[in-house]
Parts: C-alpha cells; structure tokens; sequence
C-alpha cells in the first residue's frame, strides 16, 4: 500500500508543478509595450529604428581590416572601398593556430596583440 500511496503522491505534485507552470501563460497579465521585431516585414523598417547616417573608415579602419595582409595589396581587396558599418568577418580575429593566416592571434611579450608585419 506505501508504494501505491507514493505513486498517487508523486502524480499529484507533477501535475501541480505542471498547473502552476501553465498559469501565468493564461492569467490575466499586463500586455508589455509593444517593440518591433525585425523580420515580421522585411520590406519595411521598423519605424523609430537607429540609423547609420556616416560611416567614417580611417587610417586605423584599414590598418584593422588590412591586418596580416602586405603590400602591394591584392585588387580582390578593392571591396574595403565599399564597405560601410555592417558586420564582416574581414575585421574580426577568426581561429587560431595553424589556420591563423594573417596573424590576429600573434602572443607578444605575453599579451594579446596585433600580428606581427
């Protein structure tokens, strides 16, 4: 009969935890303000989202985004002169190791740095 009991026992609190989990997804709650979602129309632009007007590549923009890469400087690297402020790959450290190709993960004097040219 004790086991019988806890069994009985055991499926009352698993559907109270299971009601108590459910409760708040039908109670009456506060409708939170409404934020855009990006996606739901992609033609259009949530209205009061942040805009980039000016893009500004400087001499430390291009010493970022050439990094690893010497001189005379391939033509395939002519997109830079488009790029504007969306994210790319090209100015972000990638693996490490032997795939290290352009030398973000350089160690110097025991510190993170720049690679080495």
């Amino acid at each position: 009969m004790s086991r019988n009991r806890h069994i009985v026992h055991s499926s009352l609190c698993v559907a109270l935890l299971l009601g108590l989990c459910v409760l708040p997804v039908g109670a009456d709650a506060e409708e939170p303000q409404a934020y855009p979602i990006a996606g739901t129309a992609p033609d259009q632009r949530p209205q009061g989202a942040p805009t980039i007007t000016e893009f500004a590549k400087d001499g430390s923009w291009y010493d970022l985004a050439l990094t690893g890469v010497v001189q005379p400087y391939p033509m395939s690297l002519r997109f830079l002169e488009d790029q504007e402020a969306w994210y790319t790959p090209f100015t972000r450290a990638g693996m490490t190791g032997p795939y290290d190709i352009r030398g973000w993960h350089t160690k110097a004097a025991g510190t993170q740095s720049g690679p080495q040219s």
